[in-house]
């Protein structure tokens, strides 16, 4: 892998961890209701799924799905659903009057902290627009496997870095304590938000 298509590409995976989305929302709300660990488990569990994307993306799978309507339209409405999803459970935890129930079960299920973050990464209709858009120019037909699981381990390790320093940062100092005393908040403005993530992703998909 020359510096050459190195310096490009990381330009385009620390752009692409770093713009807003239903990805960033994630992080931001297990990391605030969740706890730390909570938090870096998702930013990592996305960086996985971003570096697993990545490689399917580079060896044109990604093309093939786009390719066939049924398919591509199958993995965005699986994506939607899958933000209808996190915003109901997001709208339950805000109209939960037990917060430090609510912050306990959270805590404590850091393994779907990191489950969560990887199938919001695979399933994020704005990642996969992004890989055919972005992403795919830059990837030639002879690159050996090891140069393309070597593109692939850049994106994750850009990615995980930037979404578990976000969480990091989120629960350092008294940060968190001052956040989490907004809980409820935090978490209907996260249902809100990914409800209006999946009615503007829907009716793009309908307009077609």
């Amino acid at each position: 892998m020359t510096i050459e298509l190195l310096l490009p590409l990381i330009a385009v995976f620390v752009l692409g961890a770093m713009s807003p989305g239903p990805s960033l929302a994630v992080v931001l709300r297990n990391s605030l209701t969740g706890g730390r660990r909570h938090g870096v488990l998702t930013g990592i569990g996305h960086g996985f799924g971003f570096g697993i994307y990545a490689f399917l993306a580079a060896i044109g799978i990604v093309a093939v799905i786009a390719s066939s309507e049924a398919l591509s339209q199958g993995l965005r409405w699986t994506g939607i659903a899958l933000l209808v999803y996190l915003g109901v459970i997001y709208a339950r935890s805000a109209l939960s009057q037990d917060k430090k129930n609510t912050k306990l079960a959270s805590s404590s299920t850091g393994r779907s902290g990191f489950i969560e973050g990887m199938l919001v990464a695979i399933l994020n209709p704005k990642i996969l627009a992004w890989m055919l858009a972005i992403y795919s120019p830059f990837i030639d037909s002879d690159f050996s496997t090891p140069t393309l699981l070597g593109i692939a381990a850049v994106g994750m390790f850009i990615d995980s870095t930037w979404y578990t320093s976000v969480a990091l940062f989120l629960t350092s100092n008294s940060r968190s304590a001052k956040l989490r005393s907004v809980s409820g908040k935090i978490d209907g403005a996260m249902a809100v938000l990914m409800i209006v993530f999946a009615i503007v992703l829907g009716a793009n998909l309908l307009s077609r």
